[in-house]
């Protein structure tokens, strides 16, 4: 995991330095006019460009996201990284493998993406740039009434979303608790830095990708109400 991490790390770097920014927020990070991300999500300006996310953002981490199943006895098969689907042509069978990635710093600062290729390595990388493209800014905190250290490792309010069937609740938690979700919803709440919170879902919760979407729905309420205060 460690040399993962320093690999992508390296990549990361590696990329930067060849970076030549062609939009006009682009050149306005490189040259220092914006120094943080706050700056950008706060005037609502859209990212073309994820090197500009990984110039703000570079501690930046990455995961993936279980959304595919394997074949197995029964329906029984173990979930794995790729969604594959077919599409019938005159010379066969052409499969497309589907992605999901979530890229965080573990301080607030969380994205989401999704990417479709020929091939599972073109894939993951078009899910973790559109992930850092659609980068948010959570407001995090202490909200839970049995706990009093005003320290931010929580969520400050209750939030919902609903994706499809799939409804998920986040409710704040005392410190100590740690993530009480599904095991792919701790990806997501990890990489934005909670540590402590309760979850409940409803309906079709197999169904990932609905369930995935829905927690950023109800996360993404967190980054409103930090537009609010």
């Amino acid at each position: 995991m460690v040399d993962r991490k320093e690999r992508e790390k390296k990549e990361r770097e590696r990329a930067l330095a060849e970076w030549s920014p062609k939009t006009k927020l682009g050149k306005d990070v490189v040259a220092g006019k914006i120094k943080k991300i706050e700056d950008i999500l706060g005037h609502n300006l859209k990212v073309f460009e994820s090197e500009v996310v990984d110039y703000l953002l570079p501690n930046l981490e990455s995961d993936i996201i279980r959304i595919g199943q394997a074949k197995g006895k029964f329906g029984g098969g173990k979930r794995r990284p790729w969604r594959q689907t077919q599409k019938k042509t005159s010379e066969g069978n052409v499969p497309t493998f589907g992605c999901m990635a979530v890229v965080g710093d573990r301080k607030g600062h969380l994205g989401l993406g999704y990417g479709r290729s020929k091939e599972t390595v073109p894939a993951k990388q078009k899910a973790i740039r559109k992930a850092k493209l659609n980068i948010l800014s959570l407001n995090l905190g202490c909200g839970s009434f049995d706990c009093i250290c005003n320290e931010k490792h929580s969520i400050p309010i209750k939030v919902e979303g609903k994706v499809g069937s799939v409804k998920m609740i986040l409710i704040p938690a005392p410190k100590g608790t740690g993530l009480v979700a599904d095991d792919e919803c701790k990806k997501i709440l990890r990489l934005a830095g909670i540590k402590d919170v309760y979850t409940k879902s409803y309906g079709q919760t197999k169904t990932k990708i609905n369930m995935i979407k829905a927690c950023m729905v109800a996360l993404k309420k967190l980054s409103e109400y930090v537009l609010e205060k």
